[in-house]
């Protein structure tokens, strides 16, 4: 048997033309099948993808410098000196005197020390830091 040009869907296996059967067009008056170009979409979703990524991070960061600012307050309350027990949801204010922090009850205007911040205690034994207005 002749060997048949290269347009001509042959199938010499089965011995039989099967160009109805591919799932591609297989005439010469076909549409020419193009690759697209992957190369711009993927930059411009990698540019996309790593922009959500360092958002992300960026928030991630800023929570957890956020918590370890939370921890340090609380180890320094919590090494603080204090004659009382802190009652859950009052105000308590934090002063250093010559390296030795203490807490107090007496606010920043009537108090010499040191002012670091006042403080409230919630209900999870943590302290939190609060702006005085």
């Amino acid at each position: 048997m002749s060997k048949k040009p290269d347009y001509v869907v042959y199938n010499e296996e089965e011995q039989r033309y099967d160009a109805f059967v591919k799932p591609y067009a297989s005439n010469l008056a076909a549409p020419v099948i193009e690759q697209p170009d992957t190369v711009n979409w993927k930059k411009t979703n990698i540019h996309s993808a790593n922009s959500q990524f360092k958002a992300t991070f960026d928030e991630i960061k800023e929570q957890y410098q956020a918590l370890m600012q939370e921890y340090q307050y609380n180890q320094l309350i919590y090494n603080a000196k204090f004659n009382f027990e802190p009652i859950v949801g009052h105000v308590y204010h934090l002063y250093s005197k010559q390296e030795t922090y203490f807490l107090s009850l007496l606010a920043p205007e009537e108090c010499t020390f040191t002012f670091v911040g006042s403080f409230q205690l919630n209900s999870d034994k943590i302290w939190k830091k609060i702006d005085r207005k």
